[in-house]
């Protein structure tokens, strides 16, 4: 499975974490590009070469940082597919183990988990020296059957819904507990759209898997989130708890009003004394929009979390090339840019502790969902490694913006 590395112990990289130390120069608050990385529009210049092969994860942990990913692969192609584990060794330090099913096909009953799949992904990891994340413990999108229906049953208490979460978190976290350093604790509880003054996430307008549904929020109220954290916590007081949202990348009205909203959940669960220890943003980027892309704007979000005394995780990097026009040549640039632009500002941010590619080849991508296919019918290319395992742009676009991070 290659060669094997020296281990970064959890509570090691911890403890590293509270003494992180950029060299970006601060003016005025404000983090600026050193000045040889940035061209006159603000944004870095165009530069995809990086020196050598050293993988990503290699070129990373020099700086202070960890490179990892999701493999996107489930388990029973992942268990068949010996090449793409190596290039995932290869390649990673960090794994992201999928808890998706948390609630389904970890918890298909009320009464039963099966571990099956997340046992074997901790057993891959740990023999292979990487770092384990686990992703995510609440998420309207991982509800299965069996809880929609006791959140649609009238005669359902709030009380039963704080036990099922209770049950739900502390046998999970307590079954990996020393072995994961980090758990998305809650994921997308923000949805402006839906009209609350506050920004919280209503299904009852947006939906539960497509459903409109009462949910968390309806049986617990806003302090569901906390509750959840404190839980966590009580499970395992040495993991690092983290809020993880997507939709904060870009100079749109939208985003901005997304920002605004996860900034103001944020102060208010650090208001409250909830364990929370980091924010991931989940950078899931567009590459035909690359021109609304601002880095002052992420920049100054990405202040604002560390002033917060939060940690930074890119929890779920890659880059759709769906909506543009061109060869593969021009859409591979387009990615790469996309790639660059990002990280160029967010490793610049010294509480950025960890990079996580939403997979690493482009053979296993939630992107490539045969349901929204590209116009000229060719797949996407979203990842660094291309669908038969070798390196893109998009890879050394990361690899200098790795080679080029402060050291933390």
């Amino acid at each position: 499975m290659g060669k094997k590395r020296k281990s970064i112990t959890r509570r090691a990289f911890l403890l590293g974490l509270s003494a992180l130390a950029g060299i970006a120069v601060v003016i005025a608050g404000k983090l600026k590009f050193r000045k040889e990385r940035i061209s006159e529009s603000g944004k870095p210049k165009e530069d995809f070469s990086a020196k050598g092969t050293t993988p990503l994860g290699d070129r990373a942990a020099p700086n202070g940082l960890l490179y990892g990913a999701f493999p996107q692969a489930g388990y029973q192609d992942f268990v068949k597919d010996p090449l793409f584990q190596s290039q995932l060794v290869q390649e990673c330090r960090l794994l992201v183990i999928s808890f998706y099913w948390n609630w389904g096909g970890i918890r298909p009953s009320e009464s039963t988990y099966d571990f099956t799949a997340t046992d074997y992904f901790a057993k891959f990891g740990a023999e292979n020296d990487m770092v384990l994340r686990g992703h995510p413990l609440i998420w309207h999108r991982s509800t299965p059957d069996w809880l929609l229906a006791k959140f649609n049953d009238p005669s359902t208490t709030s009380q039963e819904i704080k036990n099922i979460m209770s049950d739900s978190i502390t046998t999970v976290v307590k079954r990996y507990a020393g072995r994961i350093h980090s758990w998305d604790v809650v994921n997308e509880a923000i949805n402006v759209e839906d009209g609350r003054a506050d920004g919280f996430r209503d299904t009852k307008i947006s939906g539960i898997n497509d459903v409109k549904s009462p949910s968390w929020l309806d049986f617990l109220g806003t302090d569901y989130i906390n509750l959840a954290f404190q839980i966590a916590s009580q499970a395992d007081p040495q993991a690092m708890l983290t809020y993880n949202e997507f939709g904060l990348d870009y100079d749109t009205p939208e985003q901005e009003a997304k920002r605004i909203a996860t900034l103001k959940l944020l102060k208010s669960l650090k208001a409250k004394g909830t364990p929370i220890d980091a924010f991931g943003i989940q950078a899931h980027l567009n590459a035909a929009m690359n021109d609304k892309f601002s880095p002052q704007k992420l920049r100054q979000f990405l202040r604002d979390v560390a002033d917060l005394d939060l940690k930074i995780i890119i929890s779920e990097l890659d880059v759709t090339d769906k909506y543009l026009q061109g060869d593969i040549a021009r859409r591979d640039r387009a990615v790469a840019q996309a790639y660059q632009d990002f990280l160029a500002v967010a490793l610049d941010e010294p509480a950025v502790v960890a990079v996580a590619t939403w997979g690493l080849s482009d053979r296993y991508s939630w992107i490539q969902d045969k349901n929204e296919p590209r116009q000229d019918g060719t797949l996407q290319r979203p990842l660094p490694l291309d669908a038969q395992l070798n390196r893109k742009l998009a890879w050394y676009a990361i690899a200098n913006a790795f080679d080029n991070a402060p050291k933390r």
